[in-house]
């Protein structure tokens, strides 16, 4: 999709030629109501009558209406536009239109815009009007290729904010396309070329290792995970380059599992299909570096991804062996379904070799967190408290919310093993923050944060598919850390920078 920002007035927009004209209208404010334009005539009508209500999502739906030129009009309620206002906004109007065939879109708003709110509506439009097609024998794609956003006022921050929607946009649709697929459609070697293909921009590098490298590595766990699968485990390691060359990394950990059957310790068969999701981490991986060749910001960021499917054959890893991580800590491996930790554990000894500023790793790792947190917030861990905070407030500033949880000294107890250094599982209780600690263990040489995106990677019944976080969390995350070296760098009083 193709997003333009244009500073016009409402009286000037219902001119336009548009398939459909949504209208964002705030709460309560009788000087937007008072005129005597056709969509203020209209809406005097609708709220004398109790047609239009002023709260959110609330929206009222015309085809052809005089005085307007686009063919559909809604109007819908942002209430005091907040970030969940206005993305349950934006879903209601397009509910309201889906059914027909949009393919150029008015999105007014009739109050001022903050970069925040533009950022959610493009985001949420995107996402309301996506469609999968890649296995489809008769797809029906996205018809929505235009979207002309409209406000009284347009500032260059504005501008700013929608060239980094757009990018948002496009790393969240690689993300969502990689999670969506069937796991015949997205094995180790796709994600692979996938990556490759994004690293062909400039400031990119990719290199993708196989089973021989990875055993030379040293990666036992990682391998161990891999033995019964047929189809080759590929450890991936991207870089994007845009800061000087001495300047440390932000690593970023996608656990990579294409399929997860549990292997012997197999999972029960309902909704196994939802298995495909399990590489959800290494999916949002690839779309942060997307979005990172579409804004090019000063700062360099390292992508690894271990990538393999967990399955059942004779070769595969048995409940109670023992394997050697590339750490040297030997792993008891208990439950075979716990296999996240056990490919992430090596990828985070590998990261040690960037000396990096921060490492943040992203899993859909445990059934707990979403016992915990359900849908809304990705589970958040993290060793230091700079580098969570700043997570936090990246996750409510993008509308991608996660919450911090423990990682008490306590809660590893149940990870002791009498015939390894540490047991891959605990006991049912806290079962997300036992396997934080898991991973902690192997992520003591840098400030480290742990995001489990169990719950909110995707969604299941009628409305099945990826959603593409926390790529919005990660995102901002990342410009704002660009941001803030950017100012230290030409403040006169700089002399280091800050670490995470």
């Amino acid at each position: 999709m193709n997003f333009e920002i244009q500073k016009r007035a409402l009286s000037s927009v219902i001119r336009d030629e548009l398939d459909a004209l949504i209208v964002l209208w705030p709460s309560k404010d009788d000087a937007l109501v008072s005129g005597q334009d056709p969509i203020a005539v209209l809406l005097q009508a609708a709220l004398r009558h109790g047609d239009f209500e002023h709260k959110p999502g609330a929206v009222l739906s015309l085809y052809a209406h005089p005085g307007v030129k686009a063919r559909h009009l809604v109007i819908a309620c942002v209430a005091e536009g907040t970030v969940v206002q206005v993305r349950s906004a934006v879903n209601a109007a397009w509910t309201a239109l889906k059914s027909s065939r949009i393919k150029r879109i008015g999105l007014h708003s009739a109050a001022d815009l903050s970069p925040q709110v533009l950022q959610t509506l493009v985001a949420s439009l995107a996402d309301a009007s996506y469609s999968y097609t890649s296995t489809l024998s008769k797809p029906k794609p996205r018809t929505l290729k235009q979207v002309v956003v409209s406000a009284h006022t347009v500032t260059a921050g504005l501008r700013e904010a929608l060239a980094h929607a757009q990018a948002l946009v496009a790393g969240v649709e690689v993300a969502k396309e990689w999670a969506n697929r069937p796991a015949n459609h997205s094995t180790p070697t796709m994600l692979a070329d996938a990556a490759k293909s994004i690293a062909k921009a400039a400031s990119f590098k990719c290199e993708v290792m196989g089973p021989k490298e990875v055993a030379k590595l040293g990666m036992g766990a990682f391998l161990a995970v891999a033995k019964g699968a047929a189809e080759p485990l590929r450890f991936i390691v991207m870089r994007y380059n845009g800061a000087a060359t001495g300047q440390p990394p932000v690593v970023l950990v996608g656990k990579g599992i294409t399929f997860d059957t549990g292997g012997i310790s197999i999972k029960p068969a309902a909704e196994m299909d939802e298995m495909k999701y399990d590489m959800c981490g290494a999916a949002s991986v690839l779309g942060v570096f997307k979005a990172l060749g579409e804004l090019k910001p000063a700062i360099n960021v390292v992508g690894l991804i271990p990538a393999t499917e967990n399955m059942p054959d004779g070769l595969a890893v048995k409940p109670g062996d023992v394997v050697t991580s590339m750490s040297g800590q030997t792993i008891e491996i208990l439950n075979t379904d716990a296999e996240g930790r056990l490919v992430l554990c090596d990828a985070l000894t590998y990261a040690e070799r960037f000396k990096p500023e921060a490492v943040i790793d992203i899993a859909t790792l445990t059934g707990a967190c979403v016992i915990a947190l359900g849908g809304v917030r990705s589970g958040l861990f993290s060793s230091d408290d700079s580098l969570a905070q700043a997570l936090q407030l990246a996750g409510d500033a993008s509308g991608d919310a996660c919450w911090r949880m423990p990682l008490d000294d306590d809660y590893a107890d149940g990870l002791k093993s009498r015939y390894a250094d540490v047991a891959n599982v605990a006991g049912r209780q806290a079962g997300s923050v036992t396997a934080a600690k898991f991973l902690q263990r192997f992520a003591s040489r840098y400030p480290w944060a742990h995001l489990d995106i169990a719950g909110t990677a995707w969604k299941s019944g009628a409305a099945k598919g990826a959603t593409g976080r926390p790529v919005g969390l990660l995102l901002h995350y990342l410009l704002a850390r660009a941001n803030e070296k950017a100012v230290k760098t030409t403040s006169p009083r700089s002399t280091s920078t800050r670490r995470s």
